[in-house]
C-alpha cells in the first residue's frame, strides 16, 4: 500500500476543499481549532456571514500580529476584525440563533464520524476536549453539518467508523466529510465517495476506512492547490 503520509493533504488543504463548498452570503459557524482555518479560504467572489457563539455575527478575519484588540474575540479566544455591520449580542441570543435553524452549515473537527452521520468530536479520556459545549447545539440546529479531519489518526485507526465507539456529539447529523484523502458524502445510513486523491487506488482508500465506501457514478479527483 501506499504511504499515506506521503500524500494525504494538508490541514490548511482539506480547509480550502471545505470552503469551496460555501455558498456567498451563508450563514457559517467554524468550529474551535482546525475548522476556523475555512474561512481563510472563500472563493473570490463569495463572502459567508460568520457566527461565533459567543456572540458575534459577520466579524471579519485574524488582525495582524500586535494589532490584535482582545476585547473582539471568538469562540476559540481567539483575535477577530470587524466588518461594517459587524453585530454583538448576548451569549443566550447567539444559542438562539443556533437552536431555531439561523444557521446554513456548521463545520466541525471529529474523533469519529460514524456512517449512519453520528459525530464524535469530544471524549474525557487523557487530553480530550473536557465536555461537549456547544457542538451538539451547533450539530442539530444547523441546516448543513460538514466535518473537517484527517482520514486516521495518528497511529493510523480510521476515523471514518461503522459505529462511534466514543461519546457522542450529535446523532445522525453530519452529511459530508472532508478528510486529509477523499470527499465523502453520508446519504441513507452509507459513506459515498464522491472524490479522492487520484494516486489513492479505491481499494487501498477502502483499507483506511471502518465501514464500507459506496460509489454511485464516477469518482472524481480530488484535486487542491498549494496552500
Amino acid at each position: 500500500m501506499i504511504s499515506v503520509d506521503d500524500i494525504k493533504l494538508s490541514n490548511a488543504q482539506i480547509a480550502w476543499r471545505a470552503a469551496q463548498d460555501i455558498e456567498d452570503s451563508a450563514y457559517v459557524n467554524l468550529g474551535i481549532g482546525f475548522p476556523e482555518m475555512v474561512a481563510k479560504f472563500q472563493p473570490e467572489g463569495r463572502q459567508a456571514i460568520f457566527h461565533t457563539e459567543n456572540g458575534v455575527l459577520d466579524f471579519g478575519p485574524a488582525p495582524e500580529p500586535g494589532e490584535e484588540d482582545w476585547d473582539l474575540i471568538n469562540a476559540g479566544k481567539k483575535a477577530i476584525t470587524l466588518r461594517p455591520g459587524t453585530a454583538f449580542f448576548h451569549h443566550a441570543d447567539s444559542f438562539a440563533m443556533v437552536r431555531g435553524g439561523h444557521l446554513d452549515v456548521a463545520i466541525l473537527g471529529a474523533y469519529e464520524v460514524a456512517e449512519n452521520g453520528d459525530l464524535a468530536n469530544w471524549s474525557t479520556g487523557k487530553g480530550g476536549v473536557p465536555a461537549v459545549g456547544g457542538a451538539m447545539d451547533l450539530v442539530h440546529g444547523a441546516r448543513r453539518v460538514a466535518v473537517v479531519t484527517d482520514h486516521v489518526t495518528k497511529k493510523g485507526a480510521p476515523k471514518l467508523v461503522k459505529r462511534c465507539s466514543l461519546p457522542l456529539t450529535g446523532v445522525a447529523c453530519v452529511t459530508r466529510v472532508y478528510t486529509s484523502l477523499a470527499v465523502i458524502d453520508i446519504a441513507d445510513g452509507h459513506f459515498v465517495l464522491r472524490e479522492k486523491l487520484a494516486s489513492l487506488s479505491f481499494d487501498d482508500l477502502q483499507a483506511l476506512t471502518g465501514a464500507r465506501l459506496l460509489t454511485e457514478g464516477d469518482v472524481a479527483d480530488l484535486s487542491v492547490p498549494e496552500v
